[in-house]
């Protein structure tokens, strides 16, 4: 549904769970920010430091949290508001429908496994062997691999390369230009030359992660380099062999791990962190932006900085002179 297909305040309040403070028969059209939303948006404030910007607002309607009152129409109290906004844009954009069929100039092997229900786009490559799950969608120029699988209603967007071996699971987004199970970065010196070692381990997705543009997350000299169930990655992050990532982490852009490294569960790596090999993140850790992490961090700890140490305050001493440090 887009911009002009209207919905009740009265429909909206039912389908998010929220209590509307204001006539239900209003209908809004569409989704926009407080500053540039007119009488027939709904808008959104996540958070009560937005209210004077909402009450400044042209604004049809608005969802806000519980304890934002006064604002100038209709408003749709949410607990979560941030959460409410998730489902209120899928009311207005919900995703396209998968379109069943092989494309004419698709190129699928003869042994290859495509569901009736799934769709491959033009141009789009399935080599030998490899598995297309139900209400998977590729879209034009994606290549799959010999013995690639990608599990039920996941999206590969255009120019997305998985390769042989590769697991992808249920449910998930890869954004254009992403490579996933390129050979990792392994080599040994004789001497003379830098002699490439085989990289013939796989790589594995689990179900809901998403993928961002030009990301690249190789395959594992042996084993699996593994991207944990629910977690995402942003734009152009690279992810070395071997390497396993926790469920529900969070990788910004420009994030680098080094092989064998291991983050465990809900690890948030902001932009541009960069983790050596071998090193081991636990549980919970947030690191902050261009960070360099050279040694294992236990679970829980927020760290910053090159070489990482922990922020600054009352109790932790100051940037230039921590308290403790999280090195060997």
């Amino acid at each position: 549904m887009g911009e002009g297909v209207g919905l009740t305040l009265g429909q909206i309040a039912a389908a998010l769970g929220a209590t509307l403070e204001g006539d239900p028969s209003r209908v809004v059209t569409g989704v926009a920010p407080l500053e540039s939303a007119g009488p027939t948006h709904i808008s959104f404030l996540t958070d009560p430091r937005f209210g004077q910007a909402a009450r400044a607002s042209r604004a049809g309607a608005f969802i806000a949290p519980a304890e934002v009152t006064g604002l100038p129409a209709p408003t749709l109290h949410c607990q979560f508001p941030r959460l409410a906004l998730v489902d209120l844009l899928a009311l207005f954009h919900p995703p396209a429908a998968v379109v069943p069929g092989v494309h004419p100039s698709a190129i699928v092997a003869v042994d290859a496994q495509v569901a009736p229900t799934a769709s491959v786009g033009a141009l789009t490559v399935v080599e030998s062997g490899a598995l297309i799950g139900p209400g998977v969608r590729l879209h034009p120029l994606v290549y799959v691999g010999a013995g690639a699988e990608i599990g039920e209603a996941s999206v590969l967007y255009p120019h997305v390369v998985v390769r042989e071996g590769v697991r992808v699971g249920r449910r998930v987004v890869v954004h254009p230009g992403a490579v996933i199970g390129a050979d990792g970065f392994g080599y040994a010196f004789d001497g003379a030359r830098h002699r490439k070692i085989p990289q013939v381990g796989g790589v594995r997705i689990e179900d809901d992660v998403e993928i961002g543009a030009n990301t690249t997350i190789d395959r594992a000299t042996l084993g699996e380099t593994v991207v944990g169930q629910g977690t995402k990655i942003d734009n152009l992050v690279q992810v070395g062999h071997n390497v396993e990532i926790g469920e529900h982490s969070l990788l910004v852009a420009q994030v680098g791990i080094s092989g064998s490294s291991r983050l465990g569960r809900r690890v948030t790596l902001a932009g541009q962190v960069g983790v050596a090999d071998h090193v081991t993140i636990g549980d919970g850790v947030m690191v902050g932006a261009q960070s360099g992490v050279h040694a294992d961090i236990a679970a829980g700890e927020k760290v910053l900085g090159t070489p990482i140490r922990p922020p600054p305050g009352p109790d932790r001493g100051s940037p230039g002179r921590p308290r403790h440090w999280r090195g060997r």
